[in-house]
């Protein structure tokens, strides 16, 4: 777990910069300081491993306003909440680090800067989209064929990537202008630039057709190259939300399984999909009727939480071990170094086991260490 440490800051007037949904409560606090949490907006909450990277996955930032970083870790990792001086922090979530053009390499992430107050509680909501841009170069026959040895290469102000003949992967860029050139194993020519913002996935269409001498669209009229842009092709994902399940009913598959958060509110459906971090075991009905340390005592039962720091029974949700390869497999008291893994468990939600929402009768898992 990543070490973070609470520097004192001067009090800023600072105003919150695209908060989607930072909430502020009272808190009874003698230390002159507030509290700053984090999480993901109600509609990323459920998990993704198929199209979507794994949001547990993303690299979280805090810094403050002095530009001290209090944690720099992974999100599935971080602090449930943190004790700070009042102040401005900015708080990112990026989904890979990303400086030049890359193949394969879309990016995703929120930045929030967000006002801390003495004695107030303040969370911070994180909504992801593509941050990056991504342009894809689908090349006809007759390109091929008229310019065996060629290639095409797309320059930005950051780098270029070089698309060699049927490379059909995207190759993502930071949104700037971009333009694609032509070596025809001889010389180089400039073929069509483009403006690619945020979230943007272009594609062309490269081609010579017989007796064309270019298109308004290509500025090298000599080339006899056409180029077209297929709309087909081209998207952004301003609408697609990070872990939505999009592709998937909620719940019915690892790929859209519930987060933790929503286990709660899903009581009584069955044979679903939940996601967590194996937290803790030993369960009771108390308050505090958790253990998050071993040894543990109990083959039966187990907590899972949104994130593998957690040590507060109250964000936890409770896991039936029953008695076979699930128990062998799962219980703390056997498998002690559990802690903190990752788990994917199909089974039915229960509105309470030991005193929290739970999943019981489970069939199937993925640990993932």
């Amino acid at each position: 777990m990543q070490n973070f440490k609470t520097l004192r800051t001067a009090a800023a007037a600072v105003m919150a910069l695209g908060i989607a949904a930072a909430s502020c409560n009272k808190i009874q606090l003698d230390s002159g300081q507030g509290t700053l949490s984090w999480k993901y907006s109600s509609s990323m909450q459920t998990r993704a491993l198929a199209d979507m990277p794994d949001t547990d996955a993303f690299i979280l930032k805090v810094v403050d306003a002095g530009g001290n970083v209090l944690y720099d870790g992974t999100y599935g990792n971080s602090p449930e909440s943190m004790l700070v001086d009042p102040g401005s922090y900015t708080v990112k979530v990026i989904s890979r680090e990303f400086t030049s053009p890359e193949f394969s390499a879309p990016q995703y992430g929120d930045e929030q800067l967000v006002v801390v107050q003495e004695g107030v509680s303040t969370r911070v909501s994180l909504d992801c989209s593509q941050l990056n841009a991504g342009i894809r170069l689908r090349t006809s026959a007759d390109f091929k064929s008229t310019y065996p040895s060629g290639n095409l290469k797309v320059t930005s102000a950051d780098g270029d990537l070089v698309y060699g003949q049927g490379e059909d992967r995207i190759g993502y860029f930071n949104p700037g202008t971009v333009s694609v050139i032509l070596n025809d194993g001889s010389s180089e020519s400039r073929l069509v630039t483009r403006y690619l913002p945020a979230c943007e996935i272009l594609t062309l269409g490269i081609s010579c057709p017989d007796g064309d001498s270019g298109t308004p669209d290509n500025p090298s009229q000599e080339t006899g190259i056409s180029i077209k842009v297929d709309t087909s092709r081209f998207w952004n994902y301003e609408d697609f939300v990070i872990g939505s399940g999009q592709g998937g009913e909620a719940g019915g598959s690892m790929a859209s399984a519930y987060g933790v958060g929503q286990v709660k509110d899903q009581s009584g459906e069955k044979g679903v999909w939940v996601c967590g971090f194996i937290v803790g075991g030993d369960l009771s009905s108390g308050k505090n009727g958790i253990s998050f340390t071993p040894p543990f005592k109990s083959v039966t039962n187990m907590a899972i939480a949104a994130r593998s720091s957690v040590t507060s029974k109250a964000s936890c949700a409770s896991v039936q071990l029953d008695k076979g390869t699930i128990r062998d497999v799962l219980n703390l008291v056997d498998n002690p170094d559990n802690i903190g893994c990752k788990i994917y468990l199909k089974g039915d939600i229960v509105a309470a086991y030991y005193g929290l929402p739970g999943i019981e009768s489970v069939t199937e898992f993925v640990l993932k260490k």
